[in-house]
C-alpha cells in the first residue's frame, strides 16, 4: 500500500505561502504535534503536561470512537511532499438540546493555528469548513468559549459572524 492509502482524505484544501493547507481528520500519531499547539499559549502552557501522555491519549480514543466529535488537524505540505507537519487544530462537537425547538448546535473547541502561519486565512478557513459542517449535520447554530484576555481572538471570530451574545461561565472540577 502506498502512504497515501493510509492518509485520510482531505476536508478542505487551501493554497498558502510555503505549500498547501490540508485540513483532515486528526490520527492518533498526530497527537504529540496537536498537544504541542495546545501547549504553545501564554494561558493554556500552564495547563497542559505532555510528560504524561496516557490522559492524552483516553480522551483521543474517546473523541475518536464517537461521530458526535470531531478532531481536525491542518497540516502544510510543501511543494511535491506527500504529507506535512500539523500546524493547526480544533475539535468540534455536536449536541442535541432541547431550547430553540430542539435543535443542534455545535460546539467549537482549542482553535489553533501555529504561531508562524497566523494572518494567512487558515484559522478563518478553519472556522467556516466547521460551521459548513456544522450546516450540514443539521446545526441551527455554533457556539465557542474564548478566555476573556485574549482579545485578539475576539476580533477574529466578530469578524466570523459571531457575535458575544452570551456571558460564558465556568466551574473547575
Amino acid at each position: 500500500m502506498t502512504s497515501e492509502q493510509h492518509d485520510p482524505p482531505a476536508l478542505l484544501t487551501l493554497d498558502v505561502d510555503g505549500g498547501t493547507f490540508r485540513l483532515r481528520h486528526a490520527t492518533q500519531a498526530d497527537l504529540p504535534q496537536i498537544l504541542e499547539l495546545l501547549a504553545d499559549d501564554q494561558l493554556a502552557a500552564t495547563r497542559e503536561d505532555i510528560s504524561e501522555m496516557a490522559p492524552y491519549e483516553r480522551a483521543f480514543e474517546a473523541i475518536d470512537g464517537d461521530p458526535a466529535h470531531l478532531l481536525v488537524v491542518g497540516e502544510l505540505v510543501e511543494p511535491g511532499a506527500p504529507a506535512g507537519a500539523v500546524v493547526a487544530t480544533f475539535q468540534l462537537s455536536f449536541l442535541p438540546g432541547l431550547s430553540r425547538r430542539g435543535a443542534w448546535r455545535s460546539q467549537l473547541e482549542a482553535v489553533r493555528v501555529s504561531a508562524r502561519l497566523r494572518g494567512l486565512g487558515i484559522g478563518a478557513a478553519m472556522v467556516l469548513w466547521a460551521a459548513e459542517e456544522s450546516r450540514r449535520r443539521g446545526c441551527a447554530l455554533m457556539q465557542l468559549t474564548t478566555d476573556k484576555s485574549r482579545k485578539d481572538a475576539h476580533r477574529f471570530y466578530e469578524r466570523l459572524g459571531f457575535a458575544a451574545s452570551h456571558e460564558g461561565m465556568k466551574l473547575t472540577l
